[in-house]
């Protein structure tokens, strides 16, 4: 998946004394736009003088392995050696370590980009000195990166699995997924997410796995459960076009091995299901 980027080591811990140095990369940008240099990102000996950055400019993010990331807090502004992207198109950076790095680092400076003052007092937020926080000096307020918590789940009945389509976006058939709310273990969500979306209960709910999901600011959950009655599927047309069963020789293919949904899906079509 996405995120299984062995030998290399994805370290996550808040270091920042650690200044930037050659073969460091650096993400140049505010709002979900970037600075690329021959579609990837730039190392910190690749700045050029267009862009002559201060030492207290650049946020430290994390590390794989010797290698940091850094965010620098400007607009991104395309020049002879620089193109401007979105962090959306990192999933498709090579080699396959970077791309998860960088879409992680990317999370990181999404949270710093958009969690500038305190929610509470309405003054600046800074970086906390041990921990990954970012801290009112005023009121004391403690703020810590937003993970969003969600589920995806392979509703089964005996060798059928259940495969749902968008209204708009993503156009492949993939699995019912959505957000735990408050006060929601996840299983509750799994119930809950199935009725909501097709109109049908489950039982007998198994992990599969989980995955940290960056485009998203996620971390999913991925369950198996079976159908407790053969009833119609009652579609809820607000987020979803279709939903459909598919044996397991029937299931359509796709091209991707990253996401845990793709895993999940391939697992039951070789009857590896947990």
């Amino acid at each position: 998946m996405f995120q299984d980027i062995q030998p290399h080591v994805l370290k996550n811990q808040n270091d920042q004394q650690r200044a930037p140095r050659s073969g460091d990369y650096i993400l140049i940008g505010r709002q979900q736009q970037v600075l690329l240099m021959n579609g990837t990102l730039p190392k910190y000996e690749d700045i050029d003088a267009d862009y002559a950055f201060s030492p207290d400019q650049y946020q430290y993010l994390l590390a794989v392995d010797q290698a940091a990331f850094f965010w620098v807090d400007v607009d991104a502004v395309a020049n002879d050696n620089y193109t401007v992207g979105t962090t959306r198109g990192f999933r498709d950076l090579t080699p396959a370590w970077l791309a998860f790095s960088s879409a992680t680092a990317a999370h990181l400076a999404w949270w710093y980009d958009t969690k500038r003052f305190c929610g509470h007092c309405g003054q600046p937020l800074h970086p906390g000195a041990t921990e990954r926080s970012l801290v009112c000096a005023a009121c004391g307020q403690t703020i810590y990166p937003t993970i969003m918590p969600a589920i995806i789940v392979g509703v089964t009945n005996g060798d059928k699995i259940l495969m749902t389509k968008f209204l708009s976006g993503y156009n492949h058939f993939s699995l019912i997924s959505g957000y735990t709310e408050i006060g929601e273990t996840f299983e509750d969500t799994v119930r809950r997410e199935v009725f909501e979306e097709v109109g049908l209960e489950v039982h007998n709910i198994r992990y599969f796995g989980s995955q940290p999901w960056a485009p998203s600011h996620s971390l999913l959950a991925g369950y198996f459960a079976d159908l407790n009655e053969n009833v119609a599927i009652e579609l809820e047309t607000d987020e979803l076009s279709k939903a459909k069963w598919f044996q397991r020789d029937q299931i359509p293919h796709n091209d991707t091995n990253t996401s845990l949904t793709w895993t999940m899906i391939e697992a039951f079509r070789h009857h590896q299901e947990k």
